[in-house]
C-alpha cells in the first residue's frame, strides 16, 4: 500500500519500524502514514480482542504529523499476522455496519415517509 505526498513521491502507507533489529517478530512497531486516532483507536480495539495479543498501544508522534506509531506484542504469533487479521476484522465490521445502516435507513424511509406524506395531505 502506498500513497503520494505533495512531492509526488510514493511513500508506503504502512511501514515496519525495526528499532531493536533483533528479529523478534512477536514485538513490532508499525508506522501508519496519513492516519489519526480514528484508525488508531479502532485497530487498538480489534487487536485487544485477539487472545494472542499481550500488548497493543499507539501514539501520534506530533500533532502536526499525520501518522501513528502502533506497537503490538504477542504471545507467539508474528505481530504482522495479528495486524493483518485485525485489519480484515475491522473491514468486515465496517462493512456490516454500513449494510445495517443502509438497510435500516431504507426501512425507515419506506415505513415513515408514507405516514409523513399522509399527514401533509390532510
Amino acid at each position: 500500500m502506498t500513497h503520494q505526498d505533495s512531492t509526488s513521491k510514493q511513500k508506503p502507507c504502512l511501514e515496519l519500524l525495526d528499532a531493536r533489529n533483533d528479529g523478534d517478530e512477536t514485538c513490532q512497531t508499525f508506522i501508519l502514514h496519513d492516519e489519526d486516532h480514528t484508525l488508531g483507536n479502532s485497530l487498538k480495539y480489534m487487536l485487544n480482542k485477539n487472545p494472542d495479543v499481550t500488548f497493543v498501544g499507539y501514539s501520534i508522534t506530533h500533532p502536526s504529523e499525520n501518522k501513528i506509531n502502533l506497537r503490538i506484542q504477542t504471545s507467539g504469533k508474528p505481530a504482522v499476522d495479528v495486524l493483518k487479521q485485525a485489519l480484515k476484522d475491522l473491514k468486515q465490521m465496517c462493512s456490516h455496519m454500513l449494510t445495517t445502516f443502509e438497510s435500516s435507513t431504507k426501512y425507515y424511509k419506506e415505513n415513515h415517509m408514507e405516514v409523513n406524506d399522509m399527514d401533509n395531505q390532510s
